[in-house]
């Protein structure tokens, strides 16, 4: 039996048939909803549906997101967004559970769609990409950042200093010999990009260490390092509020994008071996995914303001 699809409008009308229900819960006020959700029975669906997600909400430890939706109507978020939220909620992507508690533990952390420029006691530069957590350990023997999430941009002291300057990650740590590279957390991985000079990789494990030089990459995991491969087109053009990606998969990119965007961004299973070639702008994220359709069959489709879903382009 196919249902008709809740429309983003009727999906609204609900909600506002929550709100006015939590001001006025008169025997009249339920007799009028009550005609509504009569009238249709996708008016009955998406009430359904709004009542599970408050369910869901009261079963989560997620105070924040449900403080969001009780706010004083003065205070509420546009109806839309405030479905935007619950449904992120709904779907273990509150706010509250973005990030590992130990990002918000970090010396140093940038929100979604953040950018932070730090210059360091030893005049050394470093810039912090979105959604990323660095601890700065600075002594008499070593220079240390760890980055326990995201990525930096790390560009070295001209000046001498005797103590060595290093990136840990949980997978290794990553020696700079005079340069300027990235590092990024992937998953159980760290990929490092070195754009000058060099880079020595040295994984936990007993693996021995490895120098990768400017314009290579590697991965390296706890117990295994990566042979040295030619670095990205731009790797760093992020710092410049721009994504350049050559022959990426959809997905990645959509991931990359995520970092910057506002709510939940999909992309159907259909699509996940579609490739891409091009810059997008990190800052405006709607204007990147509105290039897709002109270089992909696909299209976006979407339901609410935090709620965008990249679909095959209809026949």
């Amino acid at each position: 039996m196919n249902l008709e699809p809740v429309s983003a409008a009727v999906l609204d009308a609900a909600i506002a048939w929550q709100l006015r229900l939590q001001e006025d819960d008169t025997r009249g006020c339920q007799a009028a909803l009550e005609r509504w959700l009569d009238e249709a029975p996708v008016h009955r669906r998406a009430w359904q549906q709004l009542q599970g997600i408050d369910r869901h909400l009261a079963s989560v430890d997620n105070p924040l997101a449900r403080q969001l939706l009780q706010r004083p109507r003065e205070r509420r978020l546009p109806r839309r967004g405030l479905l935007g939220l619950a449904l992120l909620a709904a779907l273990g992507l509150g706010i509250a559970q973005h990030r590992p508690l130990g990002d918000w533990l970090a010396d140093e952390r940038t929100g979604r769609g953040e950018q932070r420029s730090l210059t360091l006691t030893d005049d050394s530069h470093i810039r912090l990409n979105s959604l990323s957590a660095l601890d700065i350990r600075f002594d008499e023997r070593q220079r240390t950042l760890y980055l326990r999430s995201g990525e930096v941009l790390v560009e070295t002291a001209g000046k001498a200093d005797p103590r060595p300057f290093i990136v840990q990650t949980e997978q290794g740590s990553l020696r700079a010999l005079g340069t300027r590279f990235l590092v990024r957390r992937e998953g159980e991985r760290t990929r490092l990009v070195v754009l000058q000079s060099a880079v020595e990789a040295k994984p936990l494990g007993r693996q021995p260490a490895r120098v990768a030089r400017a314009g290579e990459q590697l991965l390296m995991a706890r117990d295994h390092l990566g042979q040295a491969e030619p670095a990205p087109l731009a790797a760093d053009a992020w710092s410049k509020g721009m994504l350049v990606v050559e022959d990426m998969p959809l997905a990645e990119l959509l991931a990359r994008l995520g970092e910057y965007h506002s709510g939940y961004l999909g992309l159907d299973d259909s699509l996940k071996n579609l490739r891409i070639s091009g810059s997008f702008p990190l800052h405006d994220t709607d204007k990147a995914l509105a290039a897709l359709p002109a270089s992909l069959p696909v299209r976006i489709e979407r339901l609410t303001d935090w709620w965008l879903m990249v679909r095959a382009a209809r026949d």
